[in-house]
């Protein structure tokens, strides 16, 4: 099931922009103090790399996104999630607008 609302967060109102305007991002604490991010990448191929391990959860949209040592690309739409764990990288590929949630830790 694809998470529609996040009650109860704090919301950093200055988006985080990355690869020219190719991903816009906002981060957001809730209330158990867990942080996020909700943002969209639109069509592009783009490397991310990670600090804390993260799980991207589609709200919109669709990507295929490989994972560092993989050669395989997979793909993820509304509901999908995929993990990536610390201090690692992914690359996405996107044709059509794709809106995600980042879950961090």
């Amino acid at each position: 099931m694809t998470t529609t609302t996040l009650p109860n967060v704090t919301l950093t109102t200055q988006a985080n922009v990355y690869f020219d305007g190719k991903c816009v991002s906002h981060g957001f604490t809730l209330a158990d103090g867990n942080k996020k991010s909700v943002g969209v990448v639109l069509p592009a191929t783009l490397t991310f790399n990670t600090g804390a391990a993260e799980i991207m959860e589609c709200v919109g949209g669709a990507c295929e996104y490989k994972l560092a040592g993989s050669d395989e690309w997979k793909k993820s739409g509304p509901g999908d999630k995929f993990s990536i764990p610390a201090n690692s990288s992914f690359e996405i590929r996107v044709t059509e607008p794709y809106h995600y949630i980042c879950h961090f830790g």
